[in-house]
């Protein structure tokens, strides 16, 4: 007799999955699109933190490394500074000028040359020691010193004189400063440079620039006002806590374009200076860290 009902059985696409299946669908729809954590990009440290770490680091190397970093350093920037005003030294001249060893050989006719160079070092060691200084206000005196540094014949403080005239054959060719404007102009500079909506409002990289700006379009000086400008502009910036603008002979065009053209122009040209400075040094010590050398700079 047959079955009134035949017995149900599951199909294949009506069973309902067990608890191990559901977890592992669970899984499988999820394995690989899960959000992962969001990576995070360290943030890049600004100029006072890679000059604090570059001198910290510094501070560890060993006293060879140390007095060769700053004698090639030094020889490096009056090179560069010196090429800027269209006086090229050669290696033998700042080696024998800033080592003492070979100074001791000097030969006569580099006498003048040596002197020269280690003035200009005299003045790099003077605006560094300046700059630890902090309570020291920067007033025209620290100017005239700089230049007094550089030019030690033309008396003190009391006696050095501004430019008289405006030479017709020069390497700078933006306008100058009247003679008889200069004592209110160099005044008005550092005024300026000592206010403090002056600070507040600029970062120090802008407000250095901006007075080596200024105070080169005033080019007070018969001799070297470039020089002064720029060791003036490096003053403000190692008080700062950054590193020197080293501005570089190969720059030395684009440099005098600037003084023609805005201040904004000239602060690009110290910061790509500092930079390229900060980065020299990265290298360098990179170099001496795994290696245990130093290369001479070109």
């Amino acid at each position: 007799m047959a079955a009134k009902h035949a017995p149900k059985t599951a199909s294949k696409t009506g069973a309902k999955p067990t608890a191990a299946a559901k977890k592992k669908v669970s899984s499988s729809r999820h394995d690989g699109a899960r959000p992962s954590a969001p990576i995070e990009i360290p943030k890049p440290l600004s100029i006072e933190e890679r000059t604090a770490l570059l001198e910290s680091r510094l501070q560890t190397a060993n006293p060879e490394f140390l007095k060769q970093y700053r004698d090639n350093l030094d020889m490096s920037w009056i090179y560069h500074d010196s090429a800027i005003e269209g006086t090229v030294y050669t290696f033998q001249e700042l080696r024998t000028a800033i080592d003492p060893e070979a100074g001791a050989l000097v030969d006569s006719s580099l006498q003048p040359i040596c002197e020269e160079i280690r003035r200009n070092r005299e003045a790099l060691d003077y605006i560094r020691d300046f700059a630890t200084k902090k309570r020291l206000p920067v007033t025209v005196d620290v100017i005239k010193k700089i230049y007094l540094i550089l030019h030690p014949e033309e008396g003190d403080i009391k006696t050095v004189r501004y430019r008289k005239d405006i030479p017709q054959h020069r390497l700078y060719f933006h306008e100058y400063a009247a003679p008889d404007k200069i004592t209110y102009k160099v005044r008005q500079v550092v005024d300026w440079l000592n206010d403090p909506e002056t600070k507040k409002t600029r970062s120090p990289v802008r407000l250095a620039a901006r007075a080596h700006y200024d105070l080169l379009r005033v080019f007070p000086f018969s001799n070297d006002s470039g020089k002064v400008a720029r060791l003036f502009l490096n003053l403000l910036l190692l008080r700062s806590g950054f590193p020197p603008a080293i501005i570089h002979s190969t720059e030395r065009q684009r440099y005098y374009e600037a003084l023609k053209g805005s201040s904004a122009s000239m602060t690009q040209i110290v910061q790509e200076a500092i930079d390229n400075n900060l980065a020299s040094v990265e290298k360098l010590l990179a170099q001496h860290e795994g290696l245990g050398q130093i290369p001479i700079p070109k």
